[in-house]
């Protein structure tokens, strides 16, 4: 994939998403928002990232498409404040999608004052069940699996 960039996005770390015949690229930005890029030829080519209105504040995000198609994504989602470059790293949520465009929080990973919840990945395992890393306040590092969360409880 040629490198995202766009010097007014600040676009890093992109995110892969299969929908259909279309690539989608979710990337952190220091924008307050996540930014999007599409490719239709596989890849090749990208269309110019524009701001979506999933908030980032600078924190590390990663997404996943799941063998039904549907989306998850770790993310920290608010959006910078004005004048700080980036946020706190608090709470850390996933997220789900049908499209990968439009997503709604089913699960608060971590939540503190203490924060610092940063650098996920997600991943779907080969029994069907969901795996995720970050790093936990800067200390170590967390693991969740379990089933795939449909909704919100």
């Amino acid at each position: 994939m040629p490198p995202l960039t766009d010097d007014t996005l600040c676009i890093i770390q992109p995110s892969l998403l299969v929908c259909g015949d279309t690539l989608r690229a979710l990337c952190r930005t220091r924008n307050s928002y996540l930014a999007l890029s599409e490719s239709t030829d596989g890849g090749n080519s990208w269309t110019k990232p524009v701001l979506t209105k999933i908030p980032n504040n600078g924190s590390g995000i990663d997404a996943v498409t799941l063998r039904d198609g549907t989306h998850r994504m770790v993310y920290t989602p608010f959006a910078s404040l004005k004048g700080i470059p980036h946020g706190e790293r608090t709470p850390l949520c996933l997220a789900k999608s049908n499209d990968g465009l439009h997503w709604t929080n089913i699960k608060t990973l971590e939540e503190s004052p203490l924060g610092e919840y940063s650098y996920p990945a997600i991943i779907e395992g080969s029994d069907g069940t969901l795996h995720i890393t970050y790093t936990w306040r800067r200390q170590r590092i967390a693991y969740y699996h379990g089933p795939i969360p449909t909704k919100a409880p």
